[in-house]
């Protein structure tokens, strides 16, 4: 009898010899914030189920294309991934001469979860409201600063829809990541972040930062007092942060359809449901089908609001 590769089934020996090694999973933000978080999240309960070691590889810088292009050439083995996020729909139309296409190099395996913006400052500044916040910055243009993950991140572009609504001039001061911008805003060196709730939630359990309003237009159920945008004032702001898992293009469909399977499974399991809302996160878990229409339809609605906004790089 042949061996099944011999019969034309190469994608099957493909997901039958997957893994071969451990897996890597590339994320373009250092360690701390909510890319990371849910990396590792993932990382330890899908070791044991494919009985292999998964390493999370923090790879910060530009608005988290670097860790994105470092995967988009990588191997497409099945041995290389990348926690992607909202921002990388955002950073196609903001930076002109990415070396990789979001939505051609890329296989969506699934979106792990969605979690909320929030406008925090920190406890020490007397603003209680966001109106409150706004009659300052009118009262000074280009007076108060915003953090952000990056050039080209989601929490970048709330900033501007931010100041476009509400008819401020807010410095914006770009990071490499939400550890190094809470840190500095802790510290008093930048006014307030448009951050997602996970690395800030600590904070406000602590009374260190206060939660102004989220940016989307639900209540996050991490802050269910926390009014939305909407409810403060600011209407039409409606932006959150999805985090999801690529591999390389030609990641063989069998290993892709593998990796779903089980990191659905693993998404759905009651420990990882609290685990997530425990930071304020809601877990999704798609097909890859529809990860994909998502970020086919995100790609397109950004480049309007990037358009709209004169989002440059600065």
């Amino acid at each position: 009898m042949l061996p099944v590769c011999l019969l034309g089934a190469a994608s099957l020996c493909a997901a039958q010899g997957w893994p071969a090694k451990p897996v890597t999973i590339v994320v373009p933000f250092p360690a701390g914030g909510t890319t990371d978080v849910l990396a590792r999240a993932i990382a330890t309960k899908l070791g044991p189920v494919i009985n292999q070691s998964v390493i999370v590889d923090n790879r910060p810088g530009a608005g988290a294309t670097l860790g994105a292009a470092m995967v988009a050439k990588a191997a497409p083995d099945g041995h290389t991934l990348l926690m992607g996020a909202v921002h990388h729909t955002i950073a196609t139309s903001v930076y002109k001469k990415l070396s990789y296409n979001f939505q051609k190099d890329f296989a969506p395996i699934t979106t792990v979860a969605l979690v909320p913006n929030v406008l925090v400052v920190s406890s020490t500044r007397p603003y209680k409201t966001v109106a409150d916040l706004v009659a300052d910055a009118k009262s000074a243009p280009g007076k108060l600063s915003y953090g952000s993950n990056g050039n080209g991140t989601a929490q970048h572009l709330i900033g501007t829809q931010f100041q476009m609504i509400s008819g401020t001039n807010i410095l914006h001061v770009p990071y490499k990541g939400s550890a190094p911008l809470t840190t500095d805003m802790l510290g008093g060196q930048v006014d307030m972040s448009f951050d997602t709730v996970t690395p800030v939630l600590p904070f406000i359990r602590q009374g260190k930062l206060k939660p102004l309003a989220v940016t989307t237009a639900k209540r996050s159920s991490a802050l269910p007092d926390v009014p939305t945008m909407q409810e403060a004032g600011i209407a039409g702001l409606d932006i959150g942060t999805w985090f999801g898992l690529l591999a390389p293009a030609a990641t063989p469909r069998d290993v892709t359809e593998k990796l779903n399977r089980e990191i659905v499974k693993i998404i759905h399991t009651p420990e990882f449901q609290k685990q997530m809302a425990d930071i304020g996160a809601e877990p999704v878990g798609n097909t890859q089908q529809e990860m994909a229409r998502q970020i086919a339809e995100e790609t397109e609605k950004f480049a309007g609001l990037v358009r709209n906004g004169n989002v440059k790089i600065d």
